[in-house]
């Protein structure tokens, strides 16, 4: 059976471009015991898959090039040789960039669309949910009458973020890049109050000026000049929990920023990166509070959706020029 699916074409030095992909015709293999056959219907895009277009060490490998990318994505069962799957069944997982796949099904989870829209379960039910809700809660443990700050607040993690710390009692400071999406945040969300970090004339100022009592919770998804203007506001016990550096990803030099442990050490502040798949085991917990907040209108989402296969690329490129609005997705 011919499909089509977007392999990479070289490693991009820099930010990626449309050349770095490329769409290809390709064969499916045939199904052996414990295999499905899926034909995706949403794919997620998310800001680390620029690293995994390195051939650089991590917590996942690397994107092989001439090979097709993956990545999150929600599919319909056409065809199985596993137990426990039937055709029709809709699962979410890791699969390749393609029209079709042929996939173990042991990497798959059933899901329940009358619950949820399908596609909820590659953002708010799903990866950018759960790194919200462990982030915040287990590194950040935000307290009643605290200020947090959530940079990259409008993107898929940053919106969820600013809602449950509402939910837990905080005053919620986002930091966005268009007016548009500080008006977004304030009216939809709940922020009490948004940064735009692309007019703002002193981004340290700016930042003072939305926290007068400083900054307690600082979920850090963006690094760079953002970042460093956000810990010179930092209070005494403050905690960091480091998900994401988005503005650091397409650089080809380190840049050199201000140094930030001495103000770390003296102010006793507490910094931890951390990945999702940490909690893995705690999925569970994670999915049925989530869902819960959903269901008693406590947490809203939003979705920036483009249609079409061909659309990936796309898709892919314009997470780092801020086009999107909440989770990006990509309809089949």
């Amino acid at each position: 059976m011919s499909i089509q699916q977007i392999v990479l074409v070289s490693r991009p030095k820099g930010m990626p471009d449309a050349d770095t992909f490329r769409i290809d015709d390709a064969s499916l293999p045939e199904l052996q015991a414990g295999d499905v056959r899926i034909e995706p219907t949403y794919f997620s895009v998310d800001p680390y898959m620029r690293g995994r277009m390195n051939d650089a060490k991590s917590y996942i490998p690397p994107f092989q090039v001439g090979q097709p990318l993956t990545g999150g994505a929600v599919g319909k069962v056409l065809e199985s040789k596993a137990d426990g799957f039937a055709v029709g069944n809709l699962v979410t997982g890791n699969l390749p960039w393609a029209t079709q796949a042929v996939v173990a099904a042991n990497g798959l989870k059933k899901i329940d669309a009358s619950l949820a829209p399908a596609s909820y379960y590659l953002g708010i039910l799903g990866m950018p949910g759960l790194t919200a809700y462990f982030g915040l809660l287990d590194i950040g443990n935000p307290q009643p009458g605290e200020t947090v700050v959530v940079s990259g607040a409008a993107g898929a993690v940053g919106i969820i973020v600013g809602q449950i710390a509402k939910i837990k009692g905080c005053r919620v400071v986002g930091i966005a890049g268009s007016d548009d999406k500080v008006a977004l945040l304030k009216e939809e969300f709940g922020f009490d109050e948004v940064v735009n970090y692309k007019t703002a004339t002193n981004l340290t100022e700016a930042i003072a000026d939305a926290c007068p009592n400083g900054v307690d919770v600082y979920f850090d998804n963006v690094g760079g000049e953002v970042s460093d203007a956000v810990i010179n506001n930092i209070n005494f016990h403050a905690r960091i929990p480091l998900c994401g550096q988005i503005a650091l990803y397409n650089t080809t030099e380190v840049p050199m920023g201000p140094r930030i442990q001495p103000m770390l050490l003296t102010r006793s502040v507490l910094m931890k990166g951390f990945i999702v798949g940490n909690y893995q085991a705690r999925f569970g917990e994670g999915v049925k509070q989530l869902a819960a907040w959903v269901n008693e209108g406590k947490l809203r989402y939003t979705e920036t959706t483009l249609k079409g296969f061909d659309k990936l690329p796309e898709a892919m490129l314009g997470l780092f020029s801020g086009q999107n609005t909440g989770k990006m997705i990509v309809e089949v």
